[in-house]
């Protein structure tokens, strides 16, 4: 076994031998032998040397031209870890440079959580950590990477659940900060290896339609590539063309994600052509357009409007003699560099990017602008959903009336439009026009739309509180909530006082004065906030969101401060044996009874229920949290009444249930919504709306469920509904 490895480094040494000096092979050769000597008999769950997976993260490494601190903490980047050596040991022997970004992808594996924080808590804390590791060094992130897809391609080694885990954190974080880096091959590796776990079938019957298709696909594409090219080089002599198949992630996002079929997919197929000049850009397509027979509404020009990633190229999809359609991809040598090594490139050709390291910089930007913008957010999931939505790969382009063109997220309305050309416009906004006619603040521009901004003169002009359920990138939340924060403050406490004082009294939550500050507080530290003030304020200003609380909030009352409730009912547990009943429920000590349940609170199953004997109407079956229990059944009016009752273990009825939502009013909301409950196989039994004064509707639905995880499963669904704000049983 120490053969292999050994010959291992030989092969990885080969590689490395071509861009490095004998100076940095030699740190390399010591970083080697430091990792296998600490590492010694260490396994990986696959029953391999453990020291074979620093090789292969150092490999993924030099393929993306790293530099030698780069590939030396990537040899060395679990010694810290996992063995006895230490970082102060580390940065004797190898320098800070190495020692730094050890430090960083070990402290990105490694985060300390309590055992009461979420899952949103623990992923939004290793989000932090990413980002503060990119902005101090972005190798960071690159060996990190390299680290996790290393994992993912030997994940089947792991249990189920983690397998799923980590295909999940992977394609939500990994893979689209990769795309944020202009990594290429690493993103679509990494979605690929994802899906593979996630959707092992769409996955499967993905491959296979390659598998069938890819034959006839490979004989199109060098036919196509030879025609092209005889035609490209009369003009363009130096030109290259290369052809490939799109990914399976990306036939699964059209596929699934989209609804579409495998032969509707029109970029499967795709030629590139890379020539020397921009110029010879625009000639290759007016010669690809006079070939071919181009599909309307499939160009785009990211050479004069780039990616956020800085990705530069024009596509156009065309349709041939054969039928079949394919996309064209033209960029220069330069382009093509950074779109598929992306940040790397700065490494892998020695600062060769135009614009050296102002450009370099001007591309990391965008992770100082996450840093501030997780600093006025305080709920972990806004921060998590807020570093999806930015990361993903959709955007639009939108003109000023000067011509100045902003990218924002897909979705984005002019809300997030004004904040993106600068914070005074949007906090000054109080209209806008789209191709010269004026539109709501809620309108989603599209690419290629003149938008201009409207603004007010009036000092003190600022948003509105409102457009924190409208504006879609974190960018302009963030922006919002600090104008409220630095101009806002006792009105924030006061608004904030008041959302909780609602959310307590709509949720039953009784406190004596003394109790609530209490409570308030142990709210604010959880939150990290100094103060009660500062708690209400970041409530007020939109920092805290009051209902994702209200689920621990519920909890931490009952647990701590409602007791008497759970010890009456421990205190008439009854001994007499529990007798089933036909409608999924256990009443304690009654057989055969009527059994109806509650419109009060429609219980379902999953929900901690109750029974109240009525008088000859059977039992009634509430919730136990439903406003008419009484909170002391013992000192009740009639609390012999009151009975026990459980559900079955197997209950197959369905059971209605109504959730409320409350969404942006747009045309087609309603049928999206209904589209949505109907791919889960739920029937709707009654459904109505009505519009509020502020431009939203209300939408009432009353469907049938199994039980409160069915019921869990359909909200999560609809709240993924364009337009949809909130979701509420």
């Amino acid at each position: 076994m120490a053969t292999d490895v050994n010959k291992l480094y030989a092969d990885l040494r080969k590689k490395m031998a071509v861009a490095h000096t004998e100076e940095e092979l030699a740190v390399l050769d010591k970083a080697f032998n430091t990792a296998q000597e600490y590492h010694g008999d260490q396994l990986r769950r696959s029953g391999e040397p453990y020291i074979i997976h620093p090789i292969a993260v150092a490999d993924i490494l030099v393929d993306l031209g790293m530099d030698c601190p780069s590939l030396a903490a990537a040899l060395l980047h679990d010694v810290v870890e996992d063995t006895p050596y230490t970082l102060e040991q580390l940065q004797a022997d190898f320098g800070e440079t190495v020692a730094t970004i050890v430090d960083g992808v070990t402290k990105l594996g490694k985060v300390q959580i309590s055992s009461r924080e979420t899952k949103e808590e623990q992923q939004a804390e290793n989000v932090r950590k990413m980002l503060l590791a990119m902005s101090k060094d972005i190798r960071v992130i690159i060996v990190k990477l390299a680290d996790r897809l290393h994992n993912m391609r030997t994940l089947e080694f792991v249990d189920p659940q983690k397998q799923r885990d980590k295909a999940l954190e992977t394609l939500e974080i990994f893979a689209p900060i990769s795309h944020r880096l202009g990594i290429r091959s690493v993103k679509e590796e990494l979605e690929d290896r994802a899906i593979r776990f996630l959707d092992p079938v769409a996955y499967v019957s993905i491959e296979e339609n390659l598998k069938n298709s890819s034959r006839s696909g490979n004989d199109f594409i060098e036919s196509t590539k030879s025609k092209i090219l005889e035609r490209v080089q009369k003009t363009v002599p130096s030109a290259q063309i290369s052809g490939r198949i799109k990914s399976v992630h990306g036939i699964y996002r059209k596929m699934y994600m989209q609804g579409k079929q495998f032969d509707e997919i029109y970029d499967i197929y795709a030629v590139r052509i890379i020539v020397d000049t921009v110029i010879d850009c625009y000639n290759c397509l007016g010669i690809i357009h006079d070939m071919y027979r181009p599909l309307p509404g499939r160009f785009k020009d990211y050479i004069s409007t780039p990616k956020p990633n800085m990705y530069q190229s024009l596509h156009t999809t065309v349709i041939g003699k054969e039928g079949v359609p394919f996309e064209v991809q033209i960029r220069t040598w330069e382009m093509h560099r950074t779109a598929e090594f992306g940040i790397a490139a700065h490494w892998k050709y020695k600062l060769g990017m135009s614009g050296g390291k102002n450009k370099f910089d001007e591309r990391l930007q965008w992770i100082r602008q996450m840093l501030e913008a997780q600093q006025e957010a305080g709920d972990a999931r806004e921060i998590v959903s807020s570093i999806k939505t930015d990361l993903i790969p959709d955007e639009v382009f939108v003109y000023t009336p000067k011509g100045d063109v902003i990218n924002i997220p897909q979705g984005s309305t002019v809300i997030d439009f004004a904040y993106a050309i600068h914070s005074a416009v949007g906090n000054k906004m109080m209209g806008a026009k789209v191709d010269g006619r004026i539109v709501p603040l809620d309108y989603v521009v599209k690419t290629g739309e003149i938008c201009e901004i409207l603004t007010s003169s009036q000092p003190g002009k600022g948003p509105s509180r409102d457009w924190l359920n409208i504006a879609k990138s974190s960018q302009a939340r963030s922006k919002i909530r600090s104008w409220f924060k630095r101009e806002r403050r006792e009105e924030n406490i006061i608004e904030g006082r008041a959302e909780i004082e609602r959310e307590f009294k709509r949720n039953y939550i009784r406190l004596t004065e003394e109790d609530e500050e209490k409570f308030i507080k142990k709210l604010a530290e959880r939150q990290r906030l100094d103060s009660i003030d500062d708690f209400y304020a970041a409530i007020g200003f939109g920092g805290i969101s009051v209902n994702r609380l209200m689920p621990y909030i519920k909890d931490e009352y009952h647990k701590n401060y409602d007791r008497s409730r759970e010890e009456q009912r421990q205190k008439q547990v009854k001994t007499a044996p529990r007798k089933t009943n036909s409608d999924g429920v256990t009443v304690e000590g009654i057989d055969n009874c009527l059994i109806k349940f509650s419109r009060c609170c429609n219980p379902l199953p999953g929900d901690p229920i109750i029974g109240f004997i009525t008088r000859g109407h059977g039992v009634s079956i509430h919730k136990q949290d439903c406003t008419n229990v009484p909170k002391d059944i013992k000192n009740c009016a009639e609390p012999a009444r009151w009975i026990n009752a459980y559900w079955n273990k197997n209950v197959k009825e369905e059971y209605k249930a109504t959730v409320t939502l409350t969404c942006l009013s747009r045309i087609g909301l309603m049928a999206d919504v209904s589209m949505q409950v109907a791919n889960m196989r739920v029937n709707i039994t009654d459904i109505n709306t009505r519009d509020t004064k502020d431009g939203r509707c209300i939408l009432s639905i009353t469907v049938k469920v199994g039980g409160i995880e069915h019921l869990k499963n359909l909200i999560a669904k609809i709240e993924k509904v364009d337009g949809v704000l909130s979701v509420e049983r």
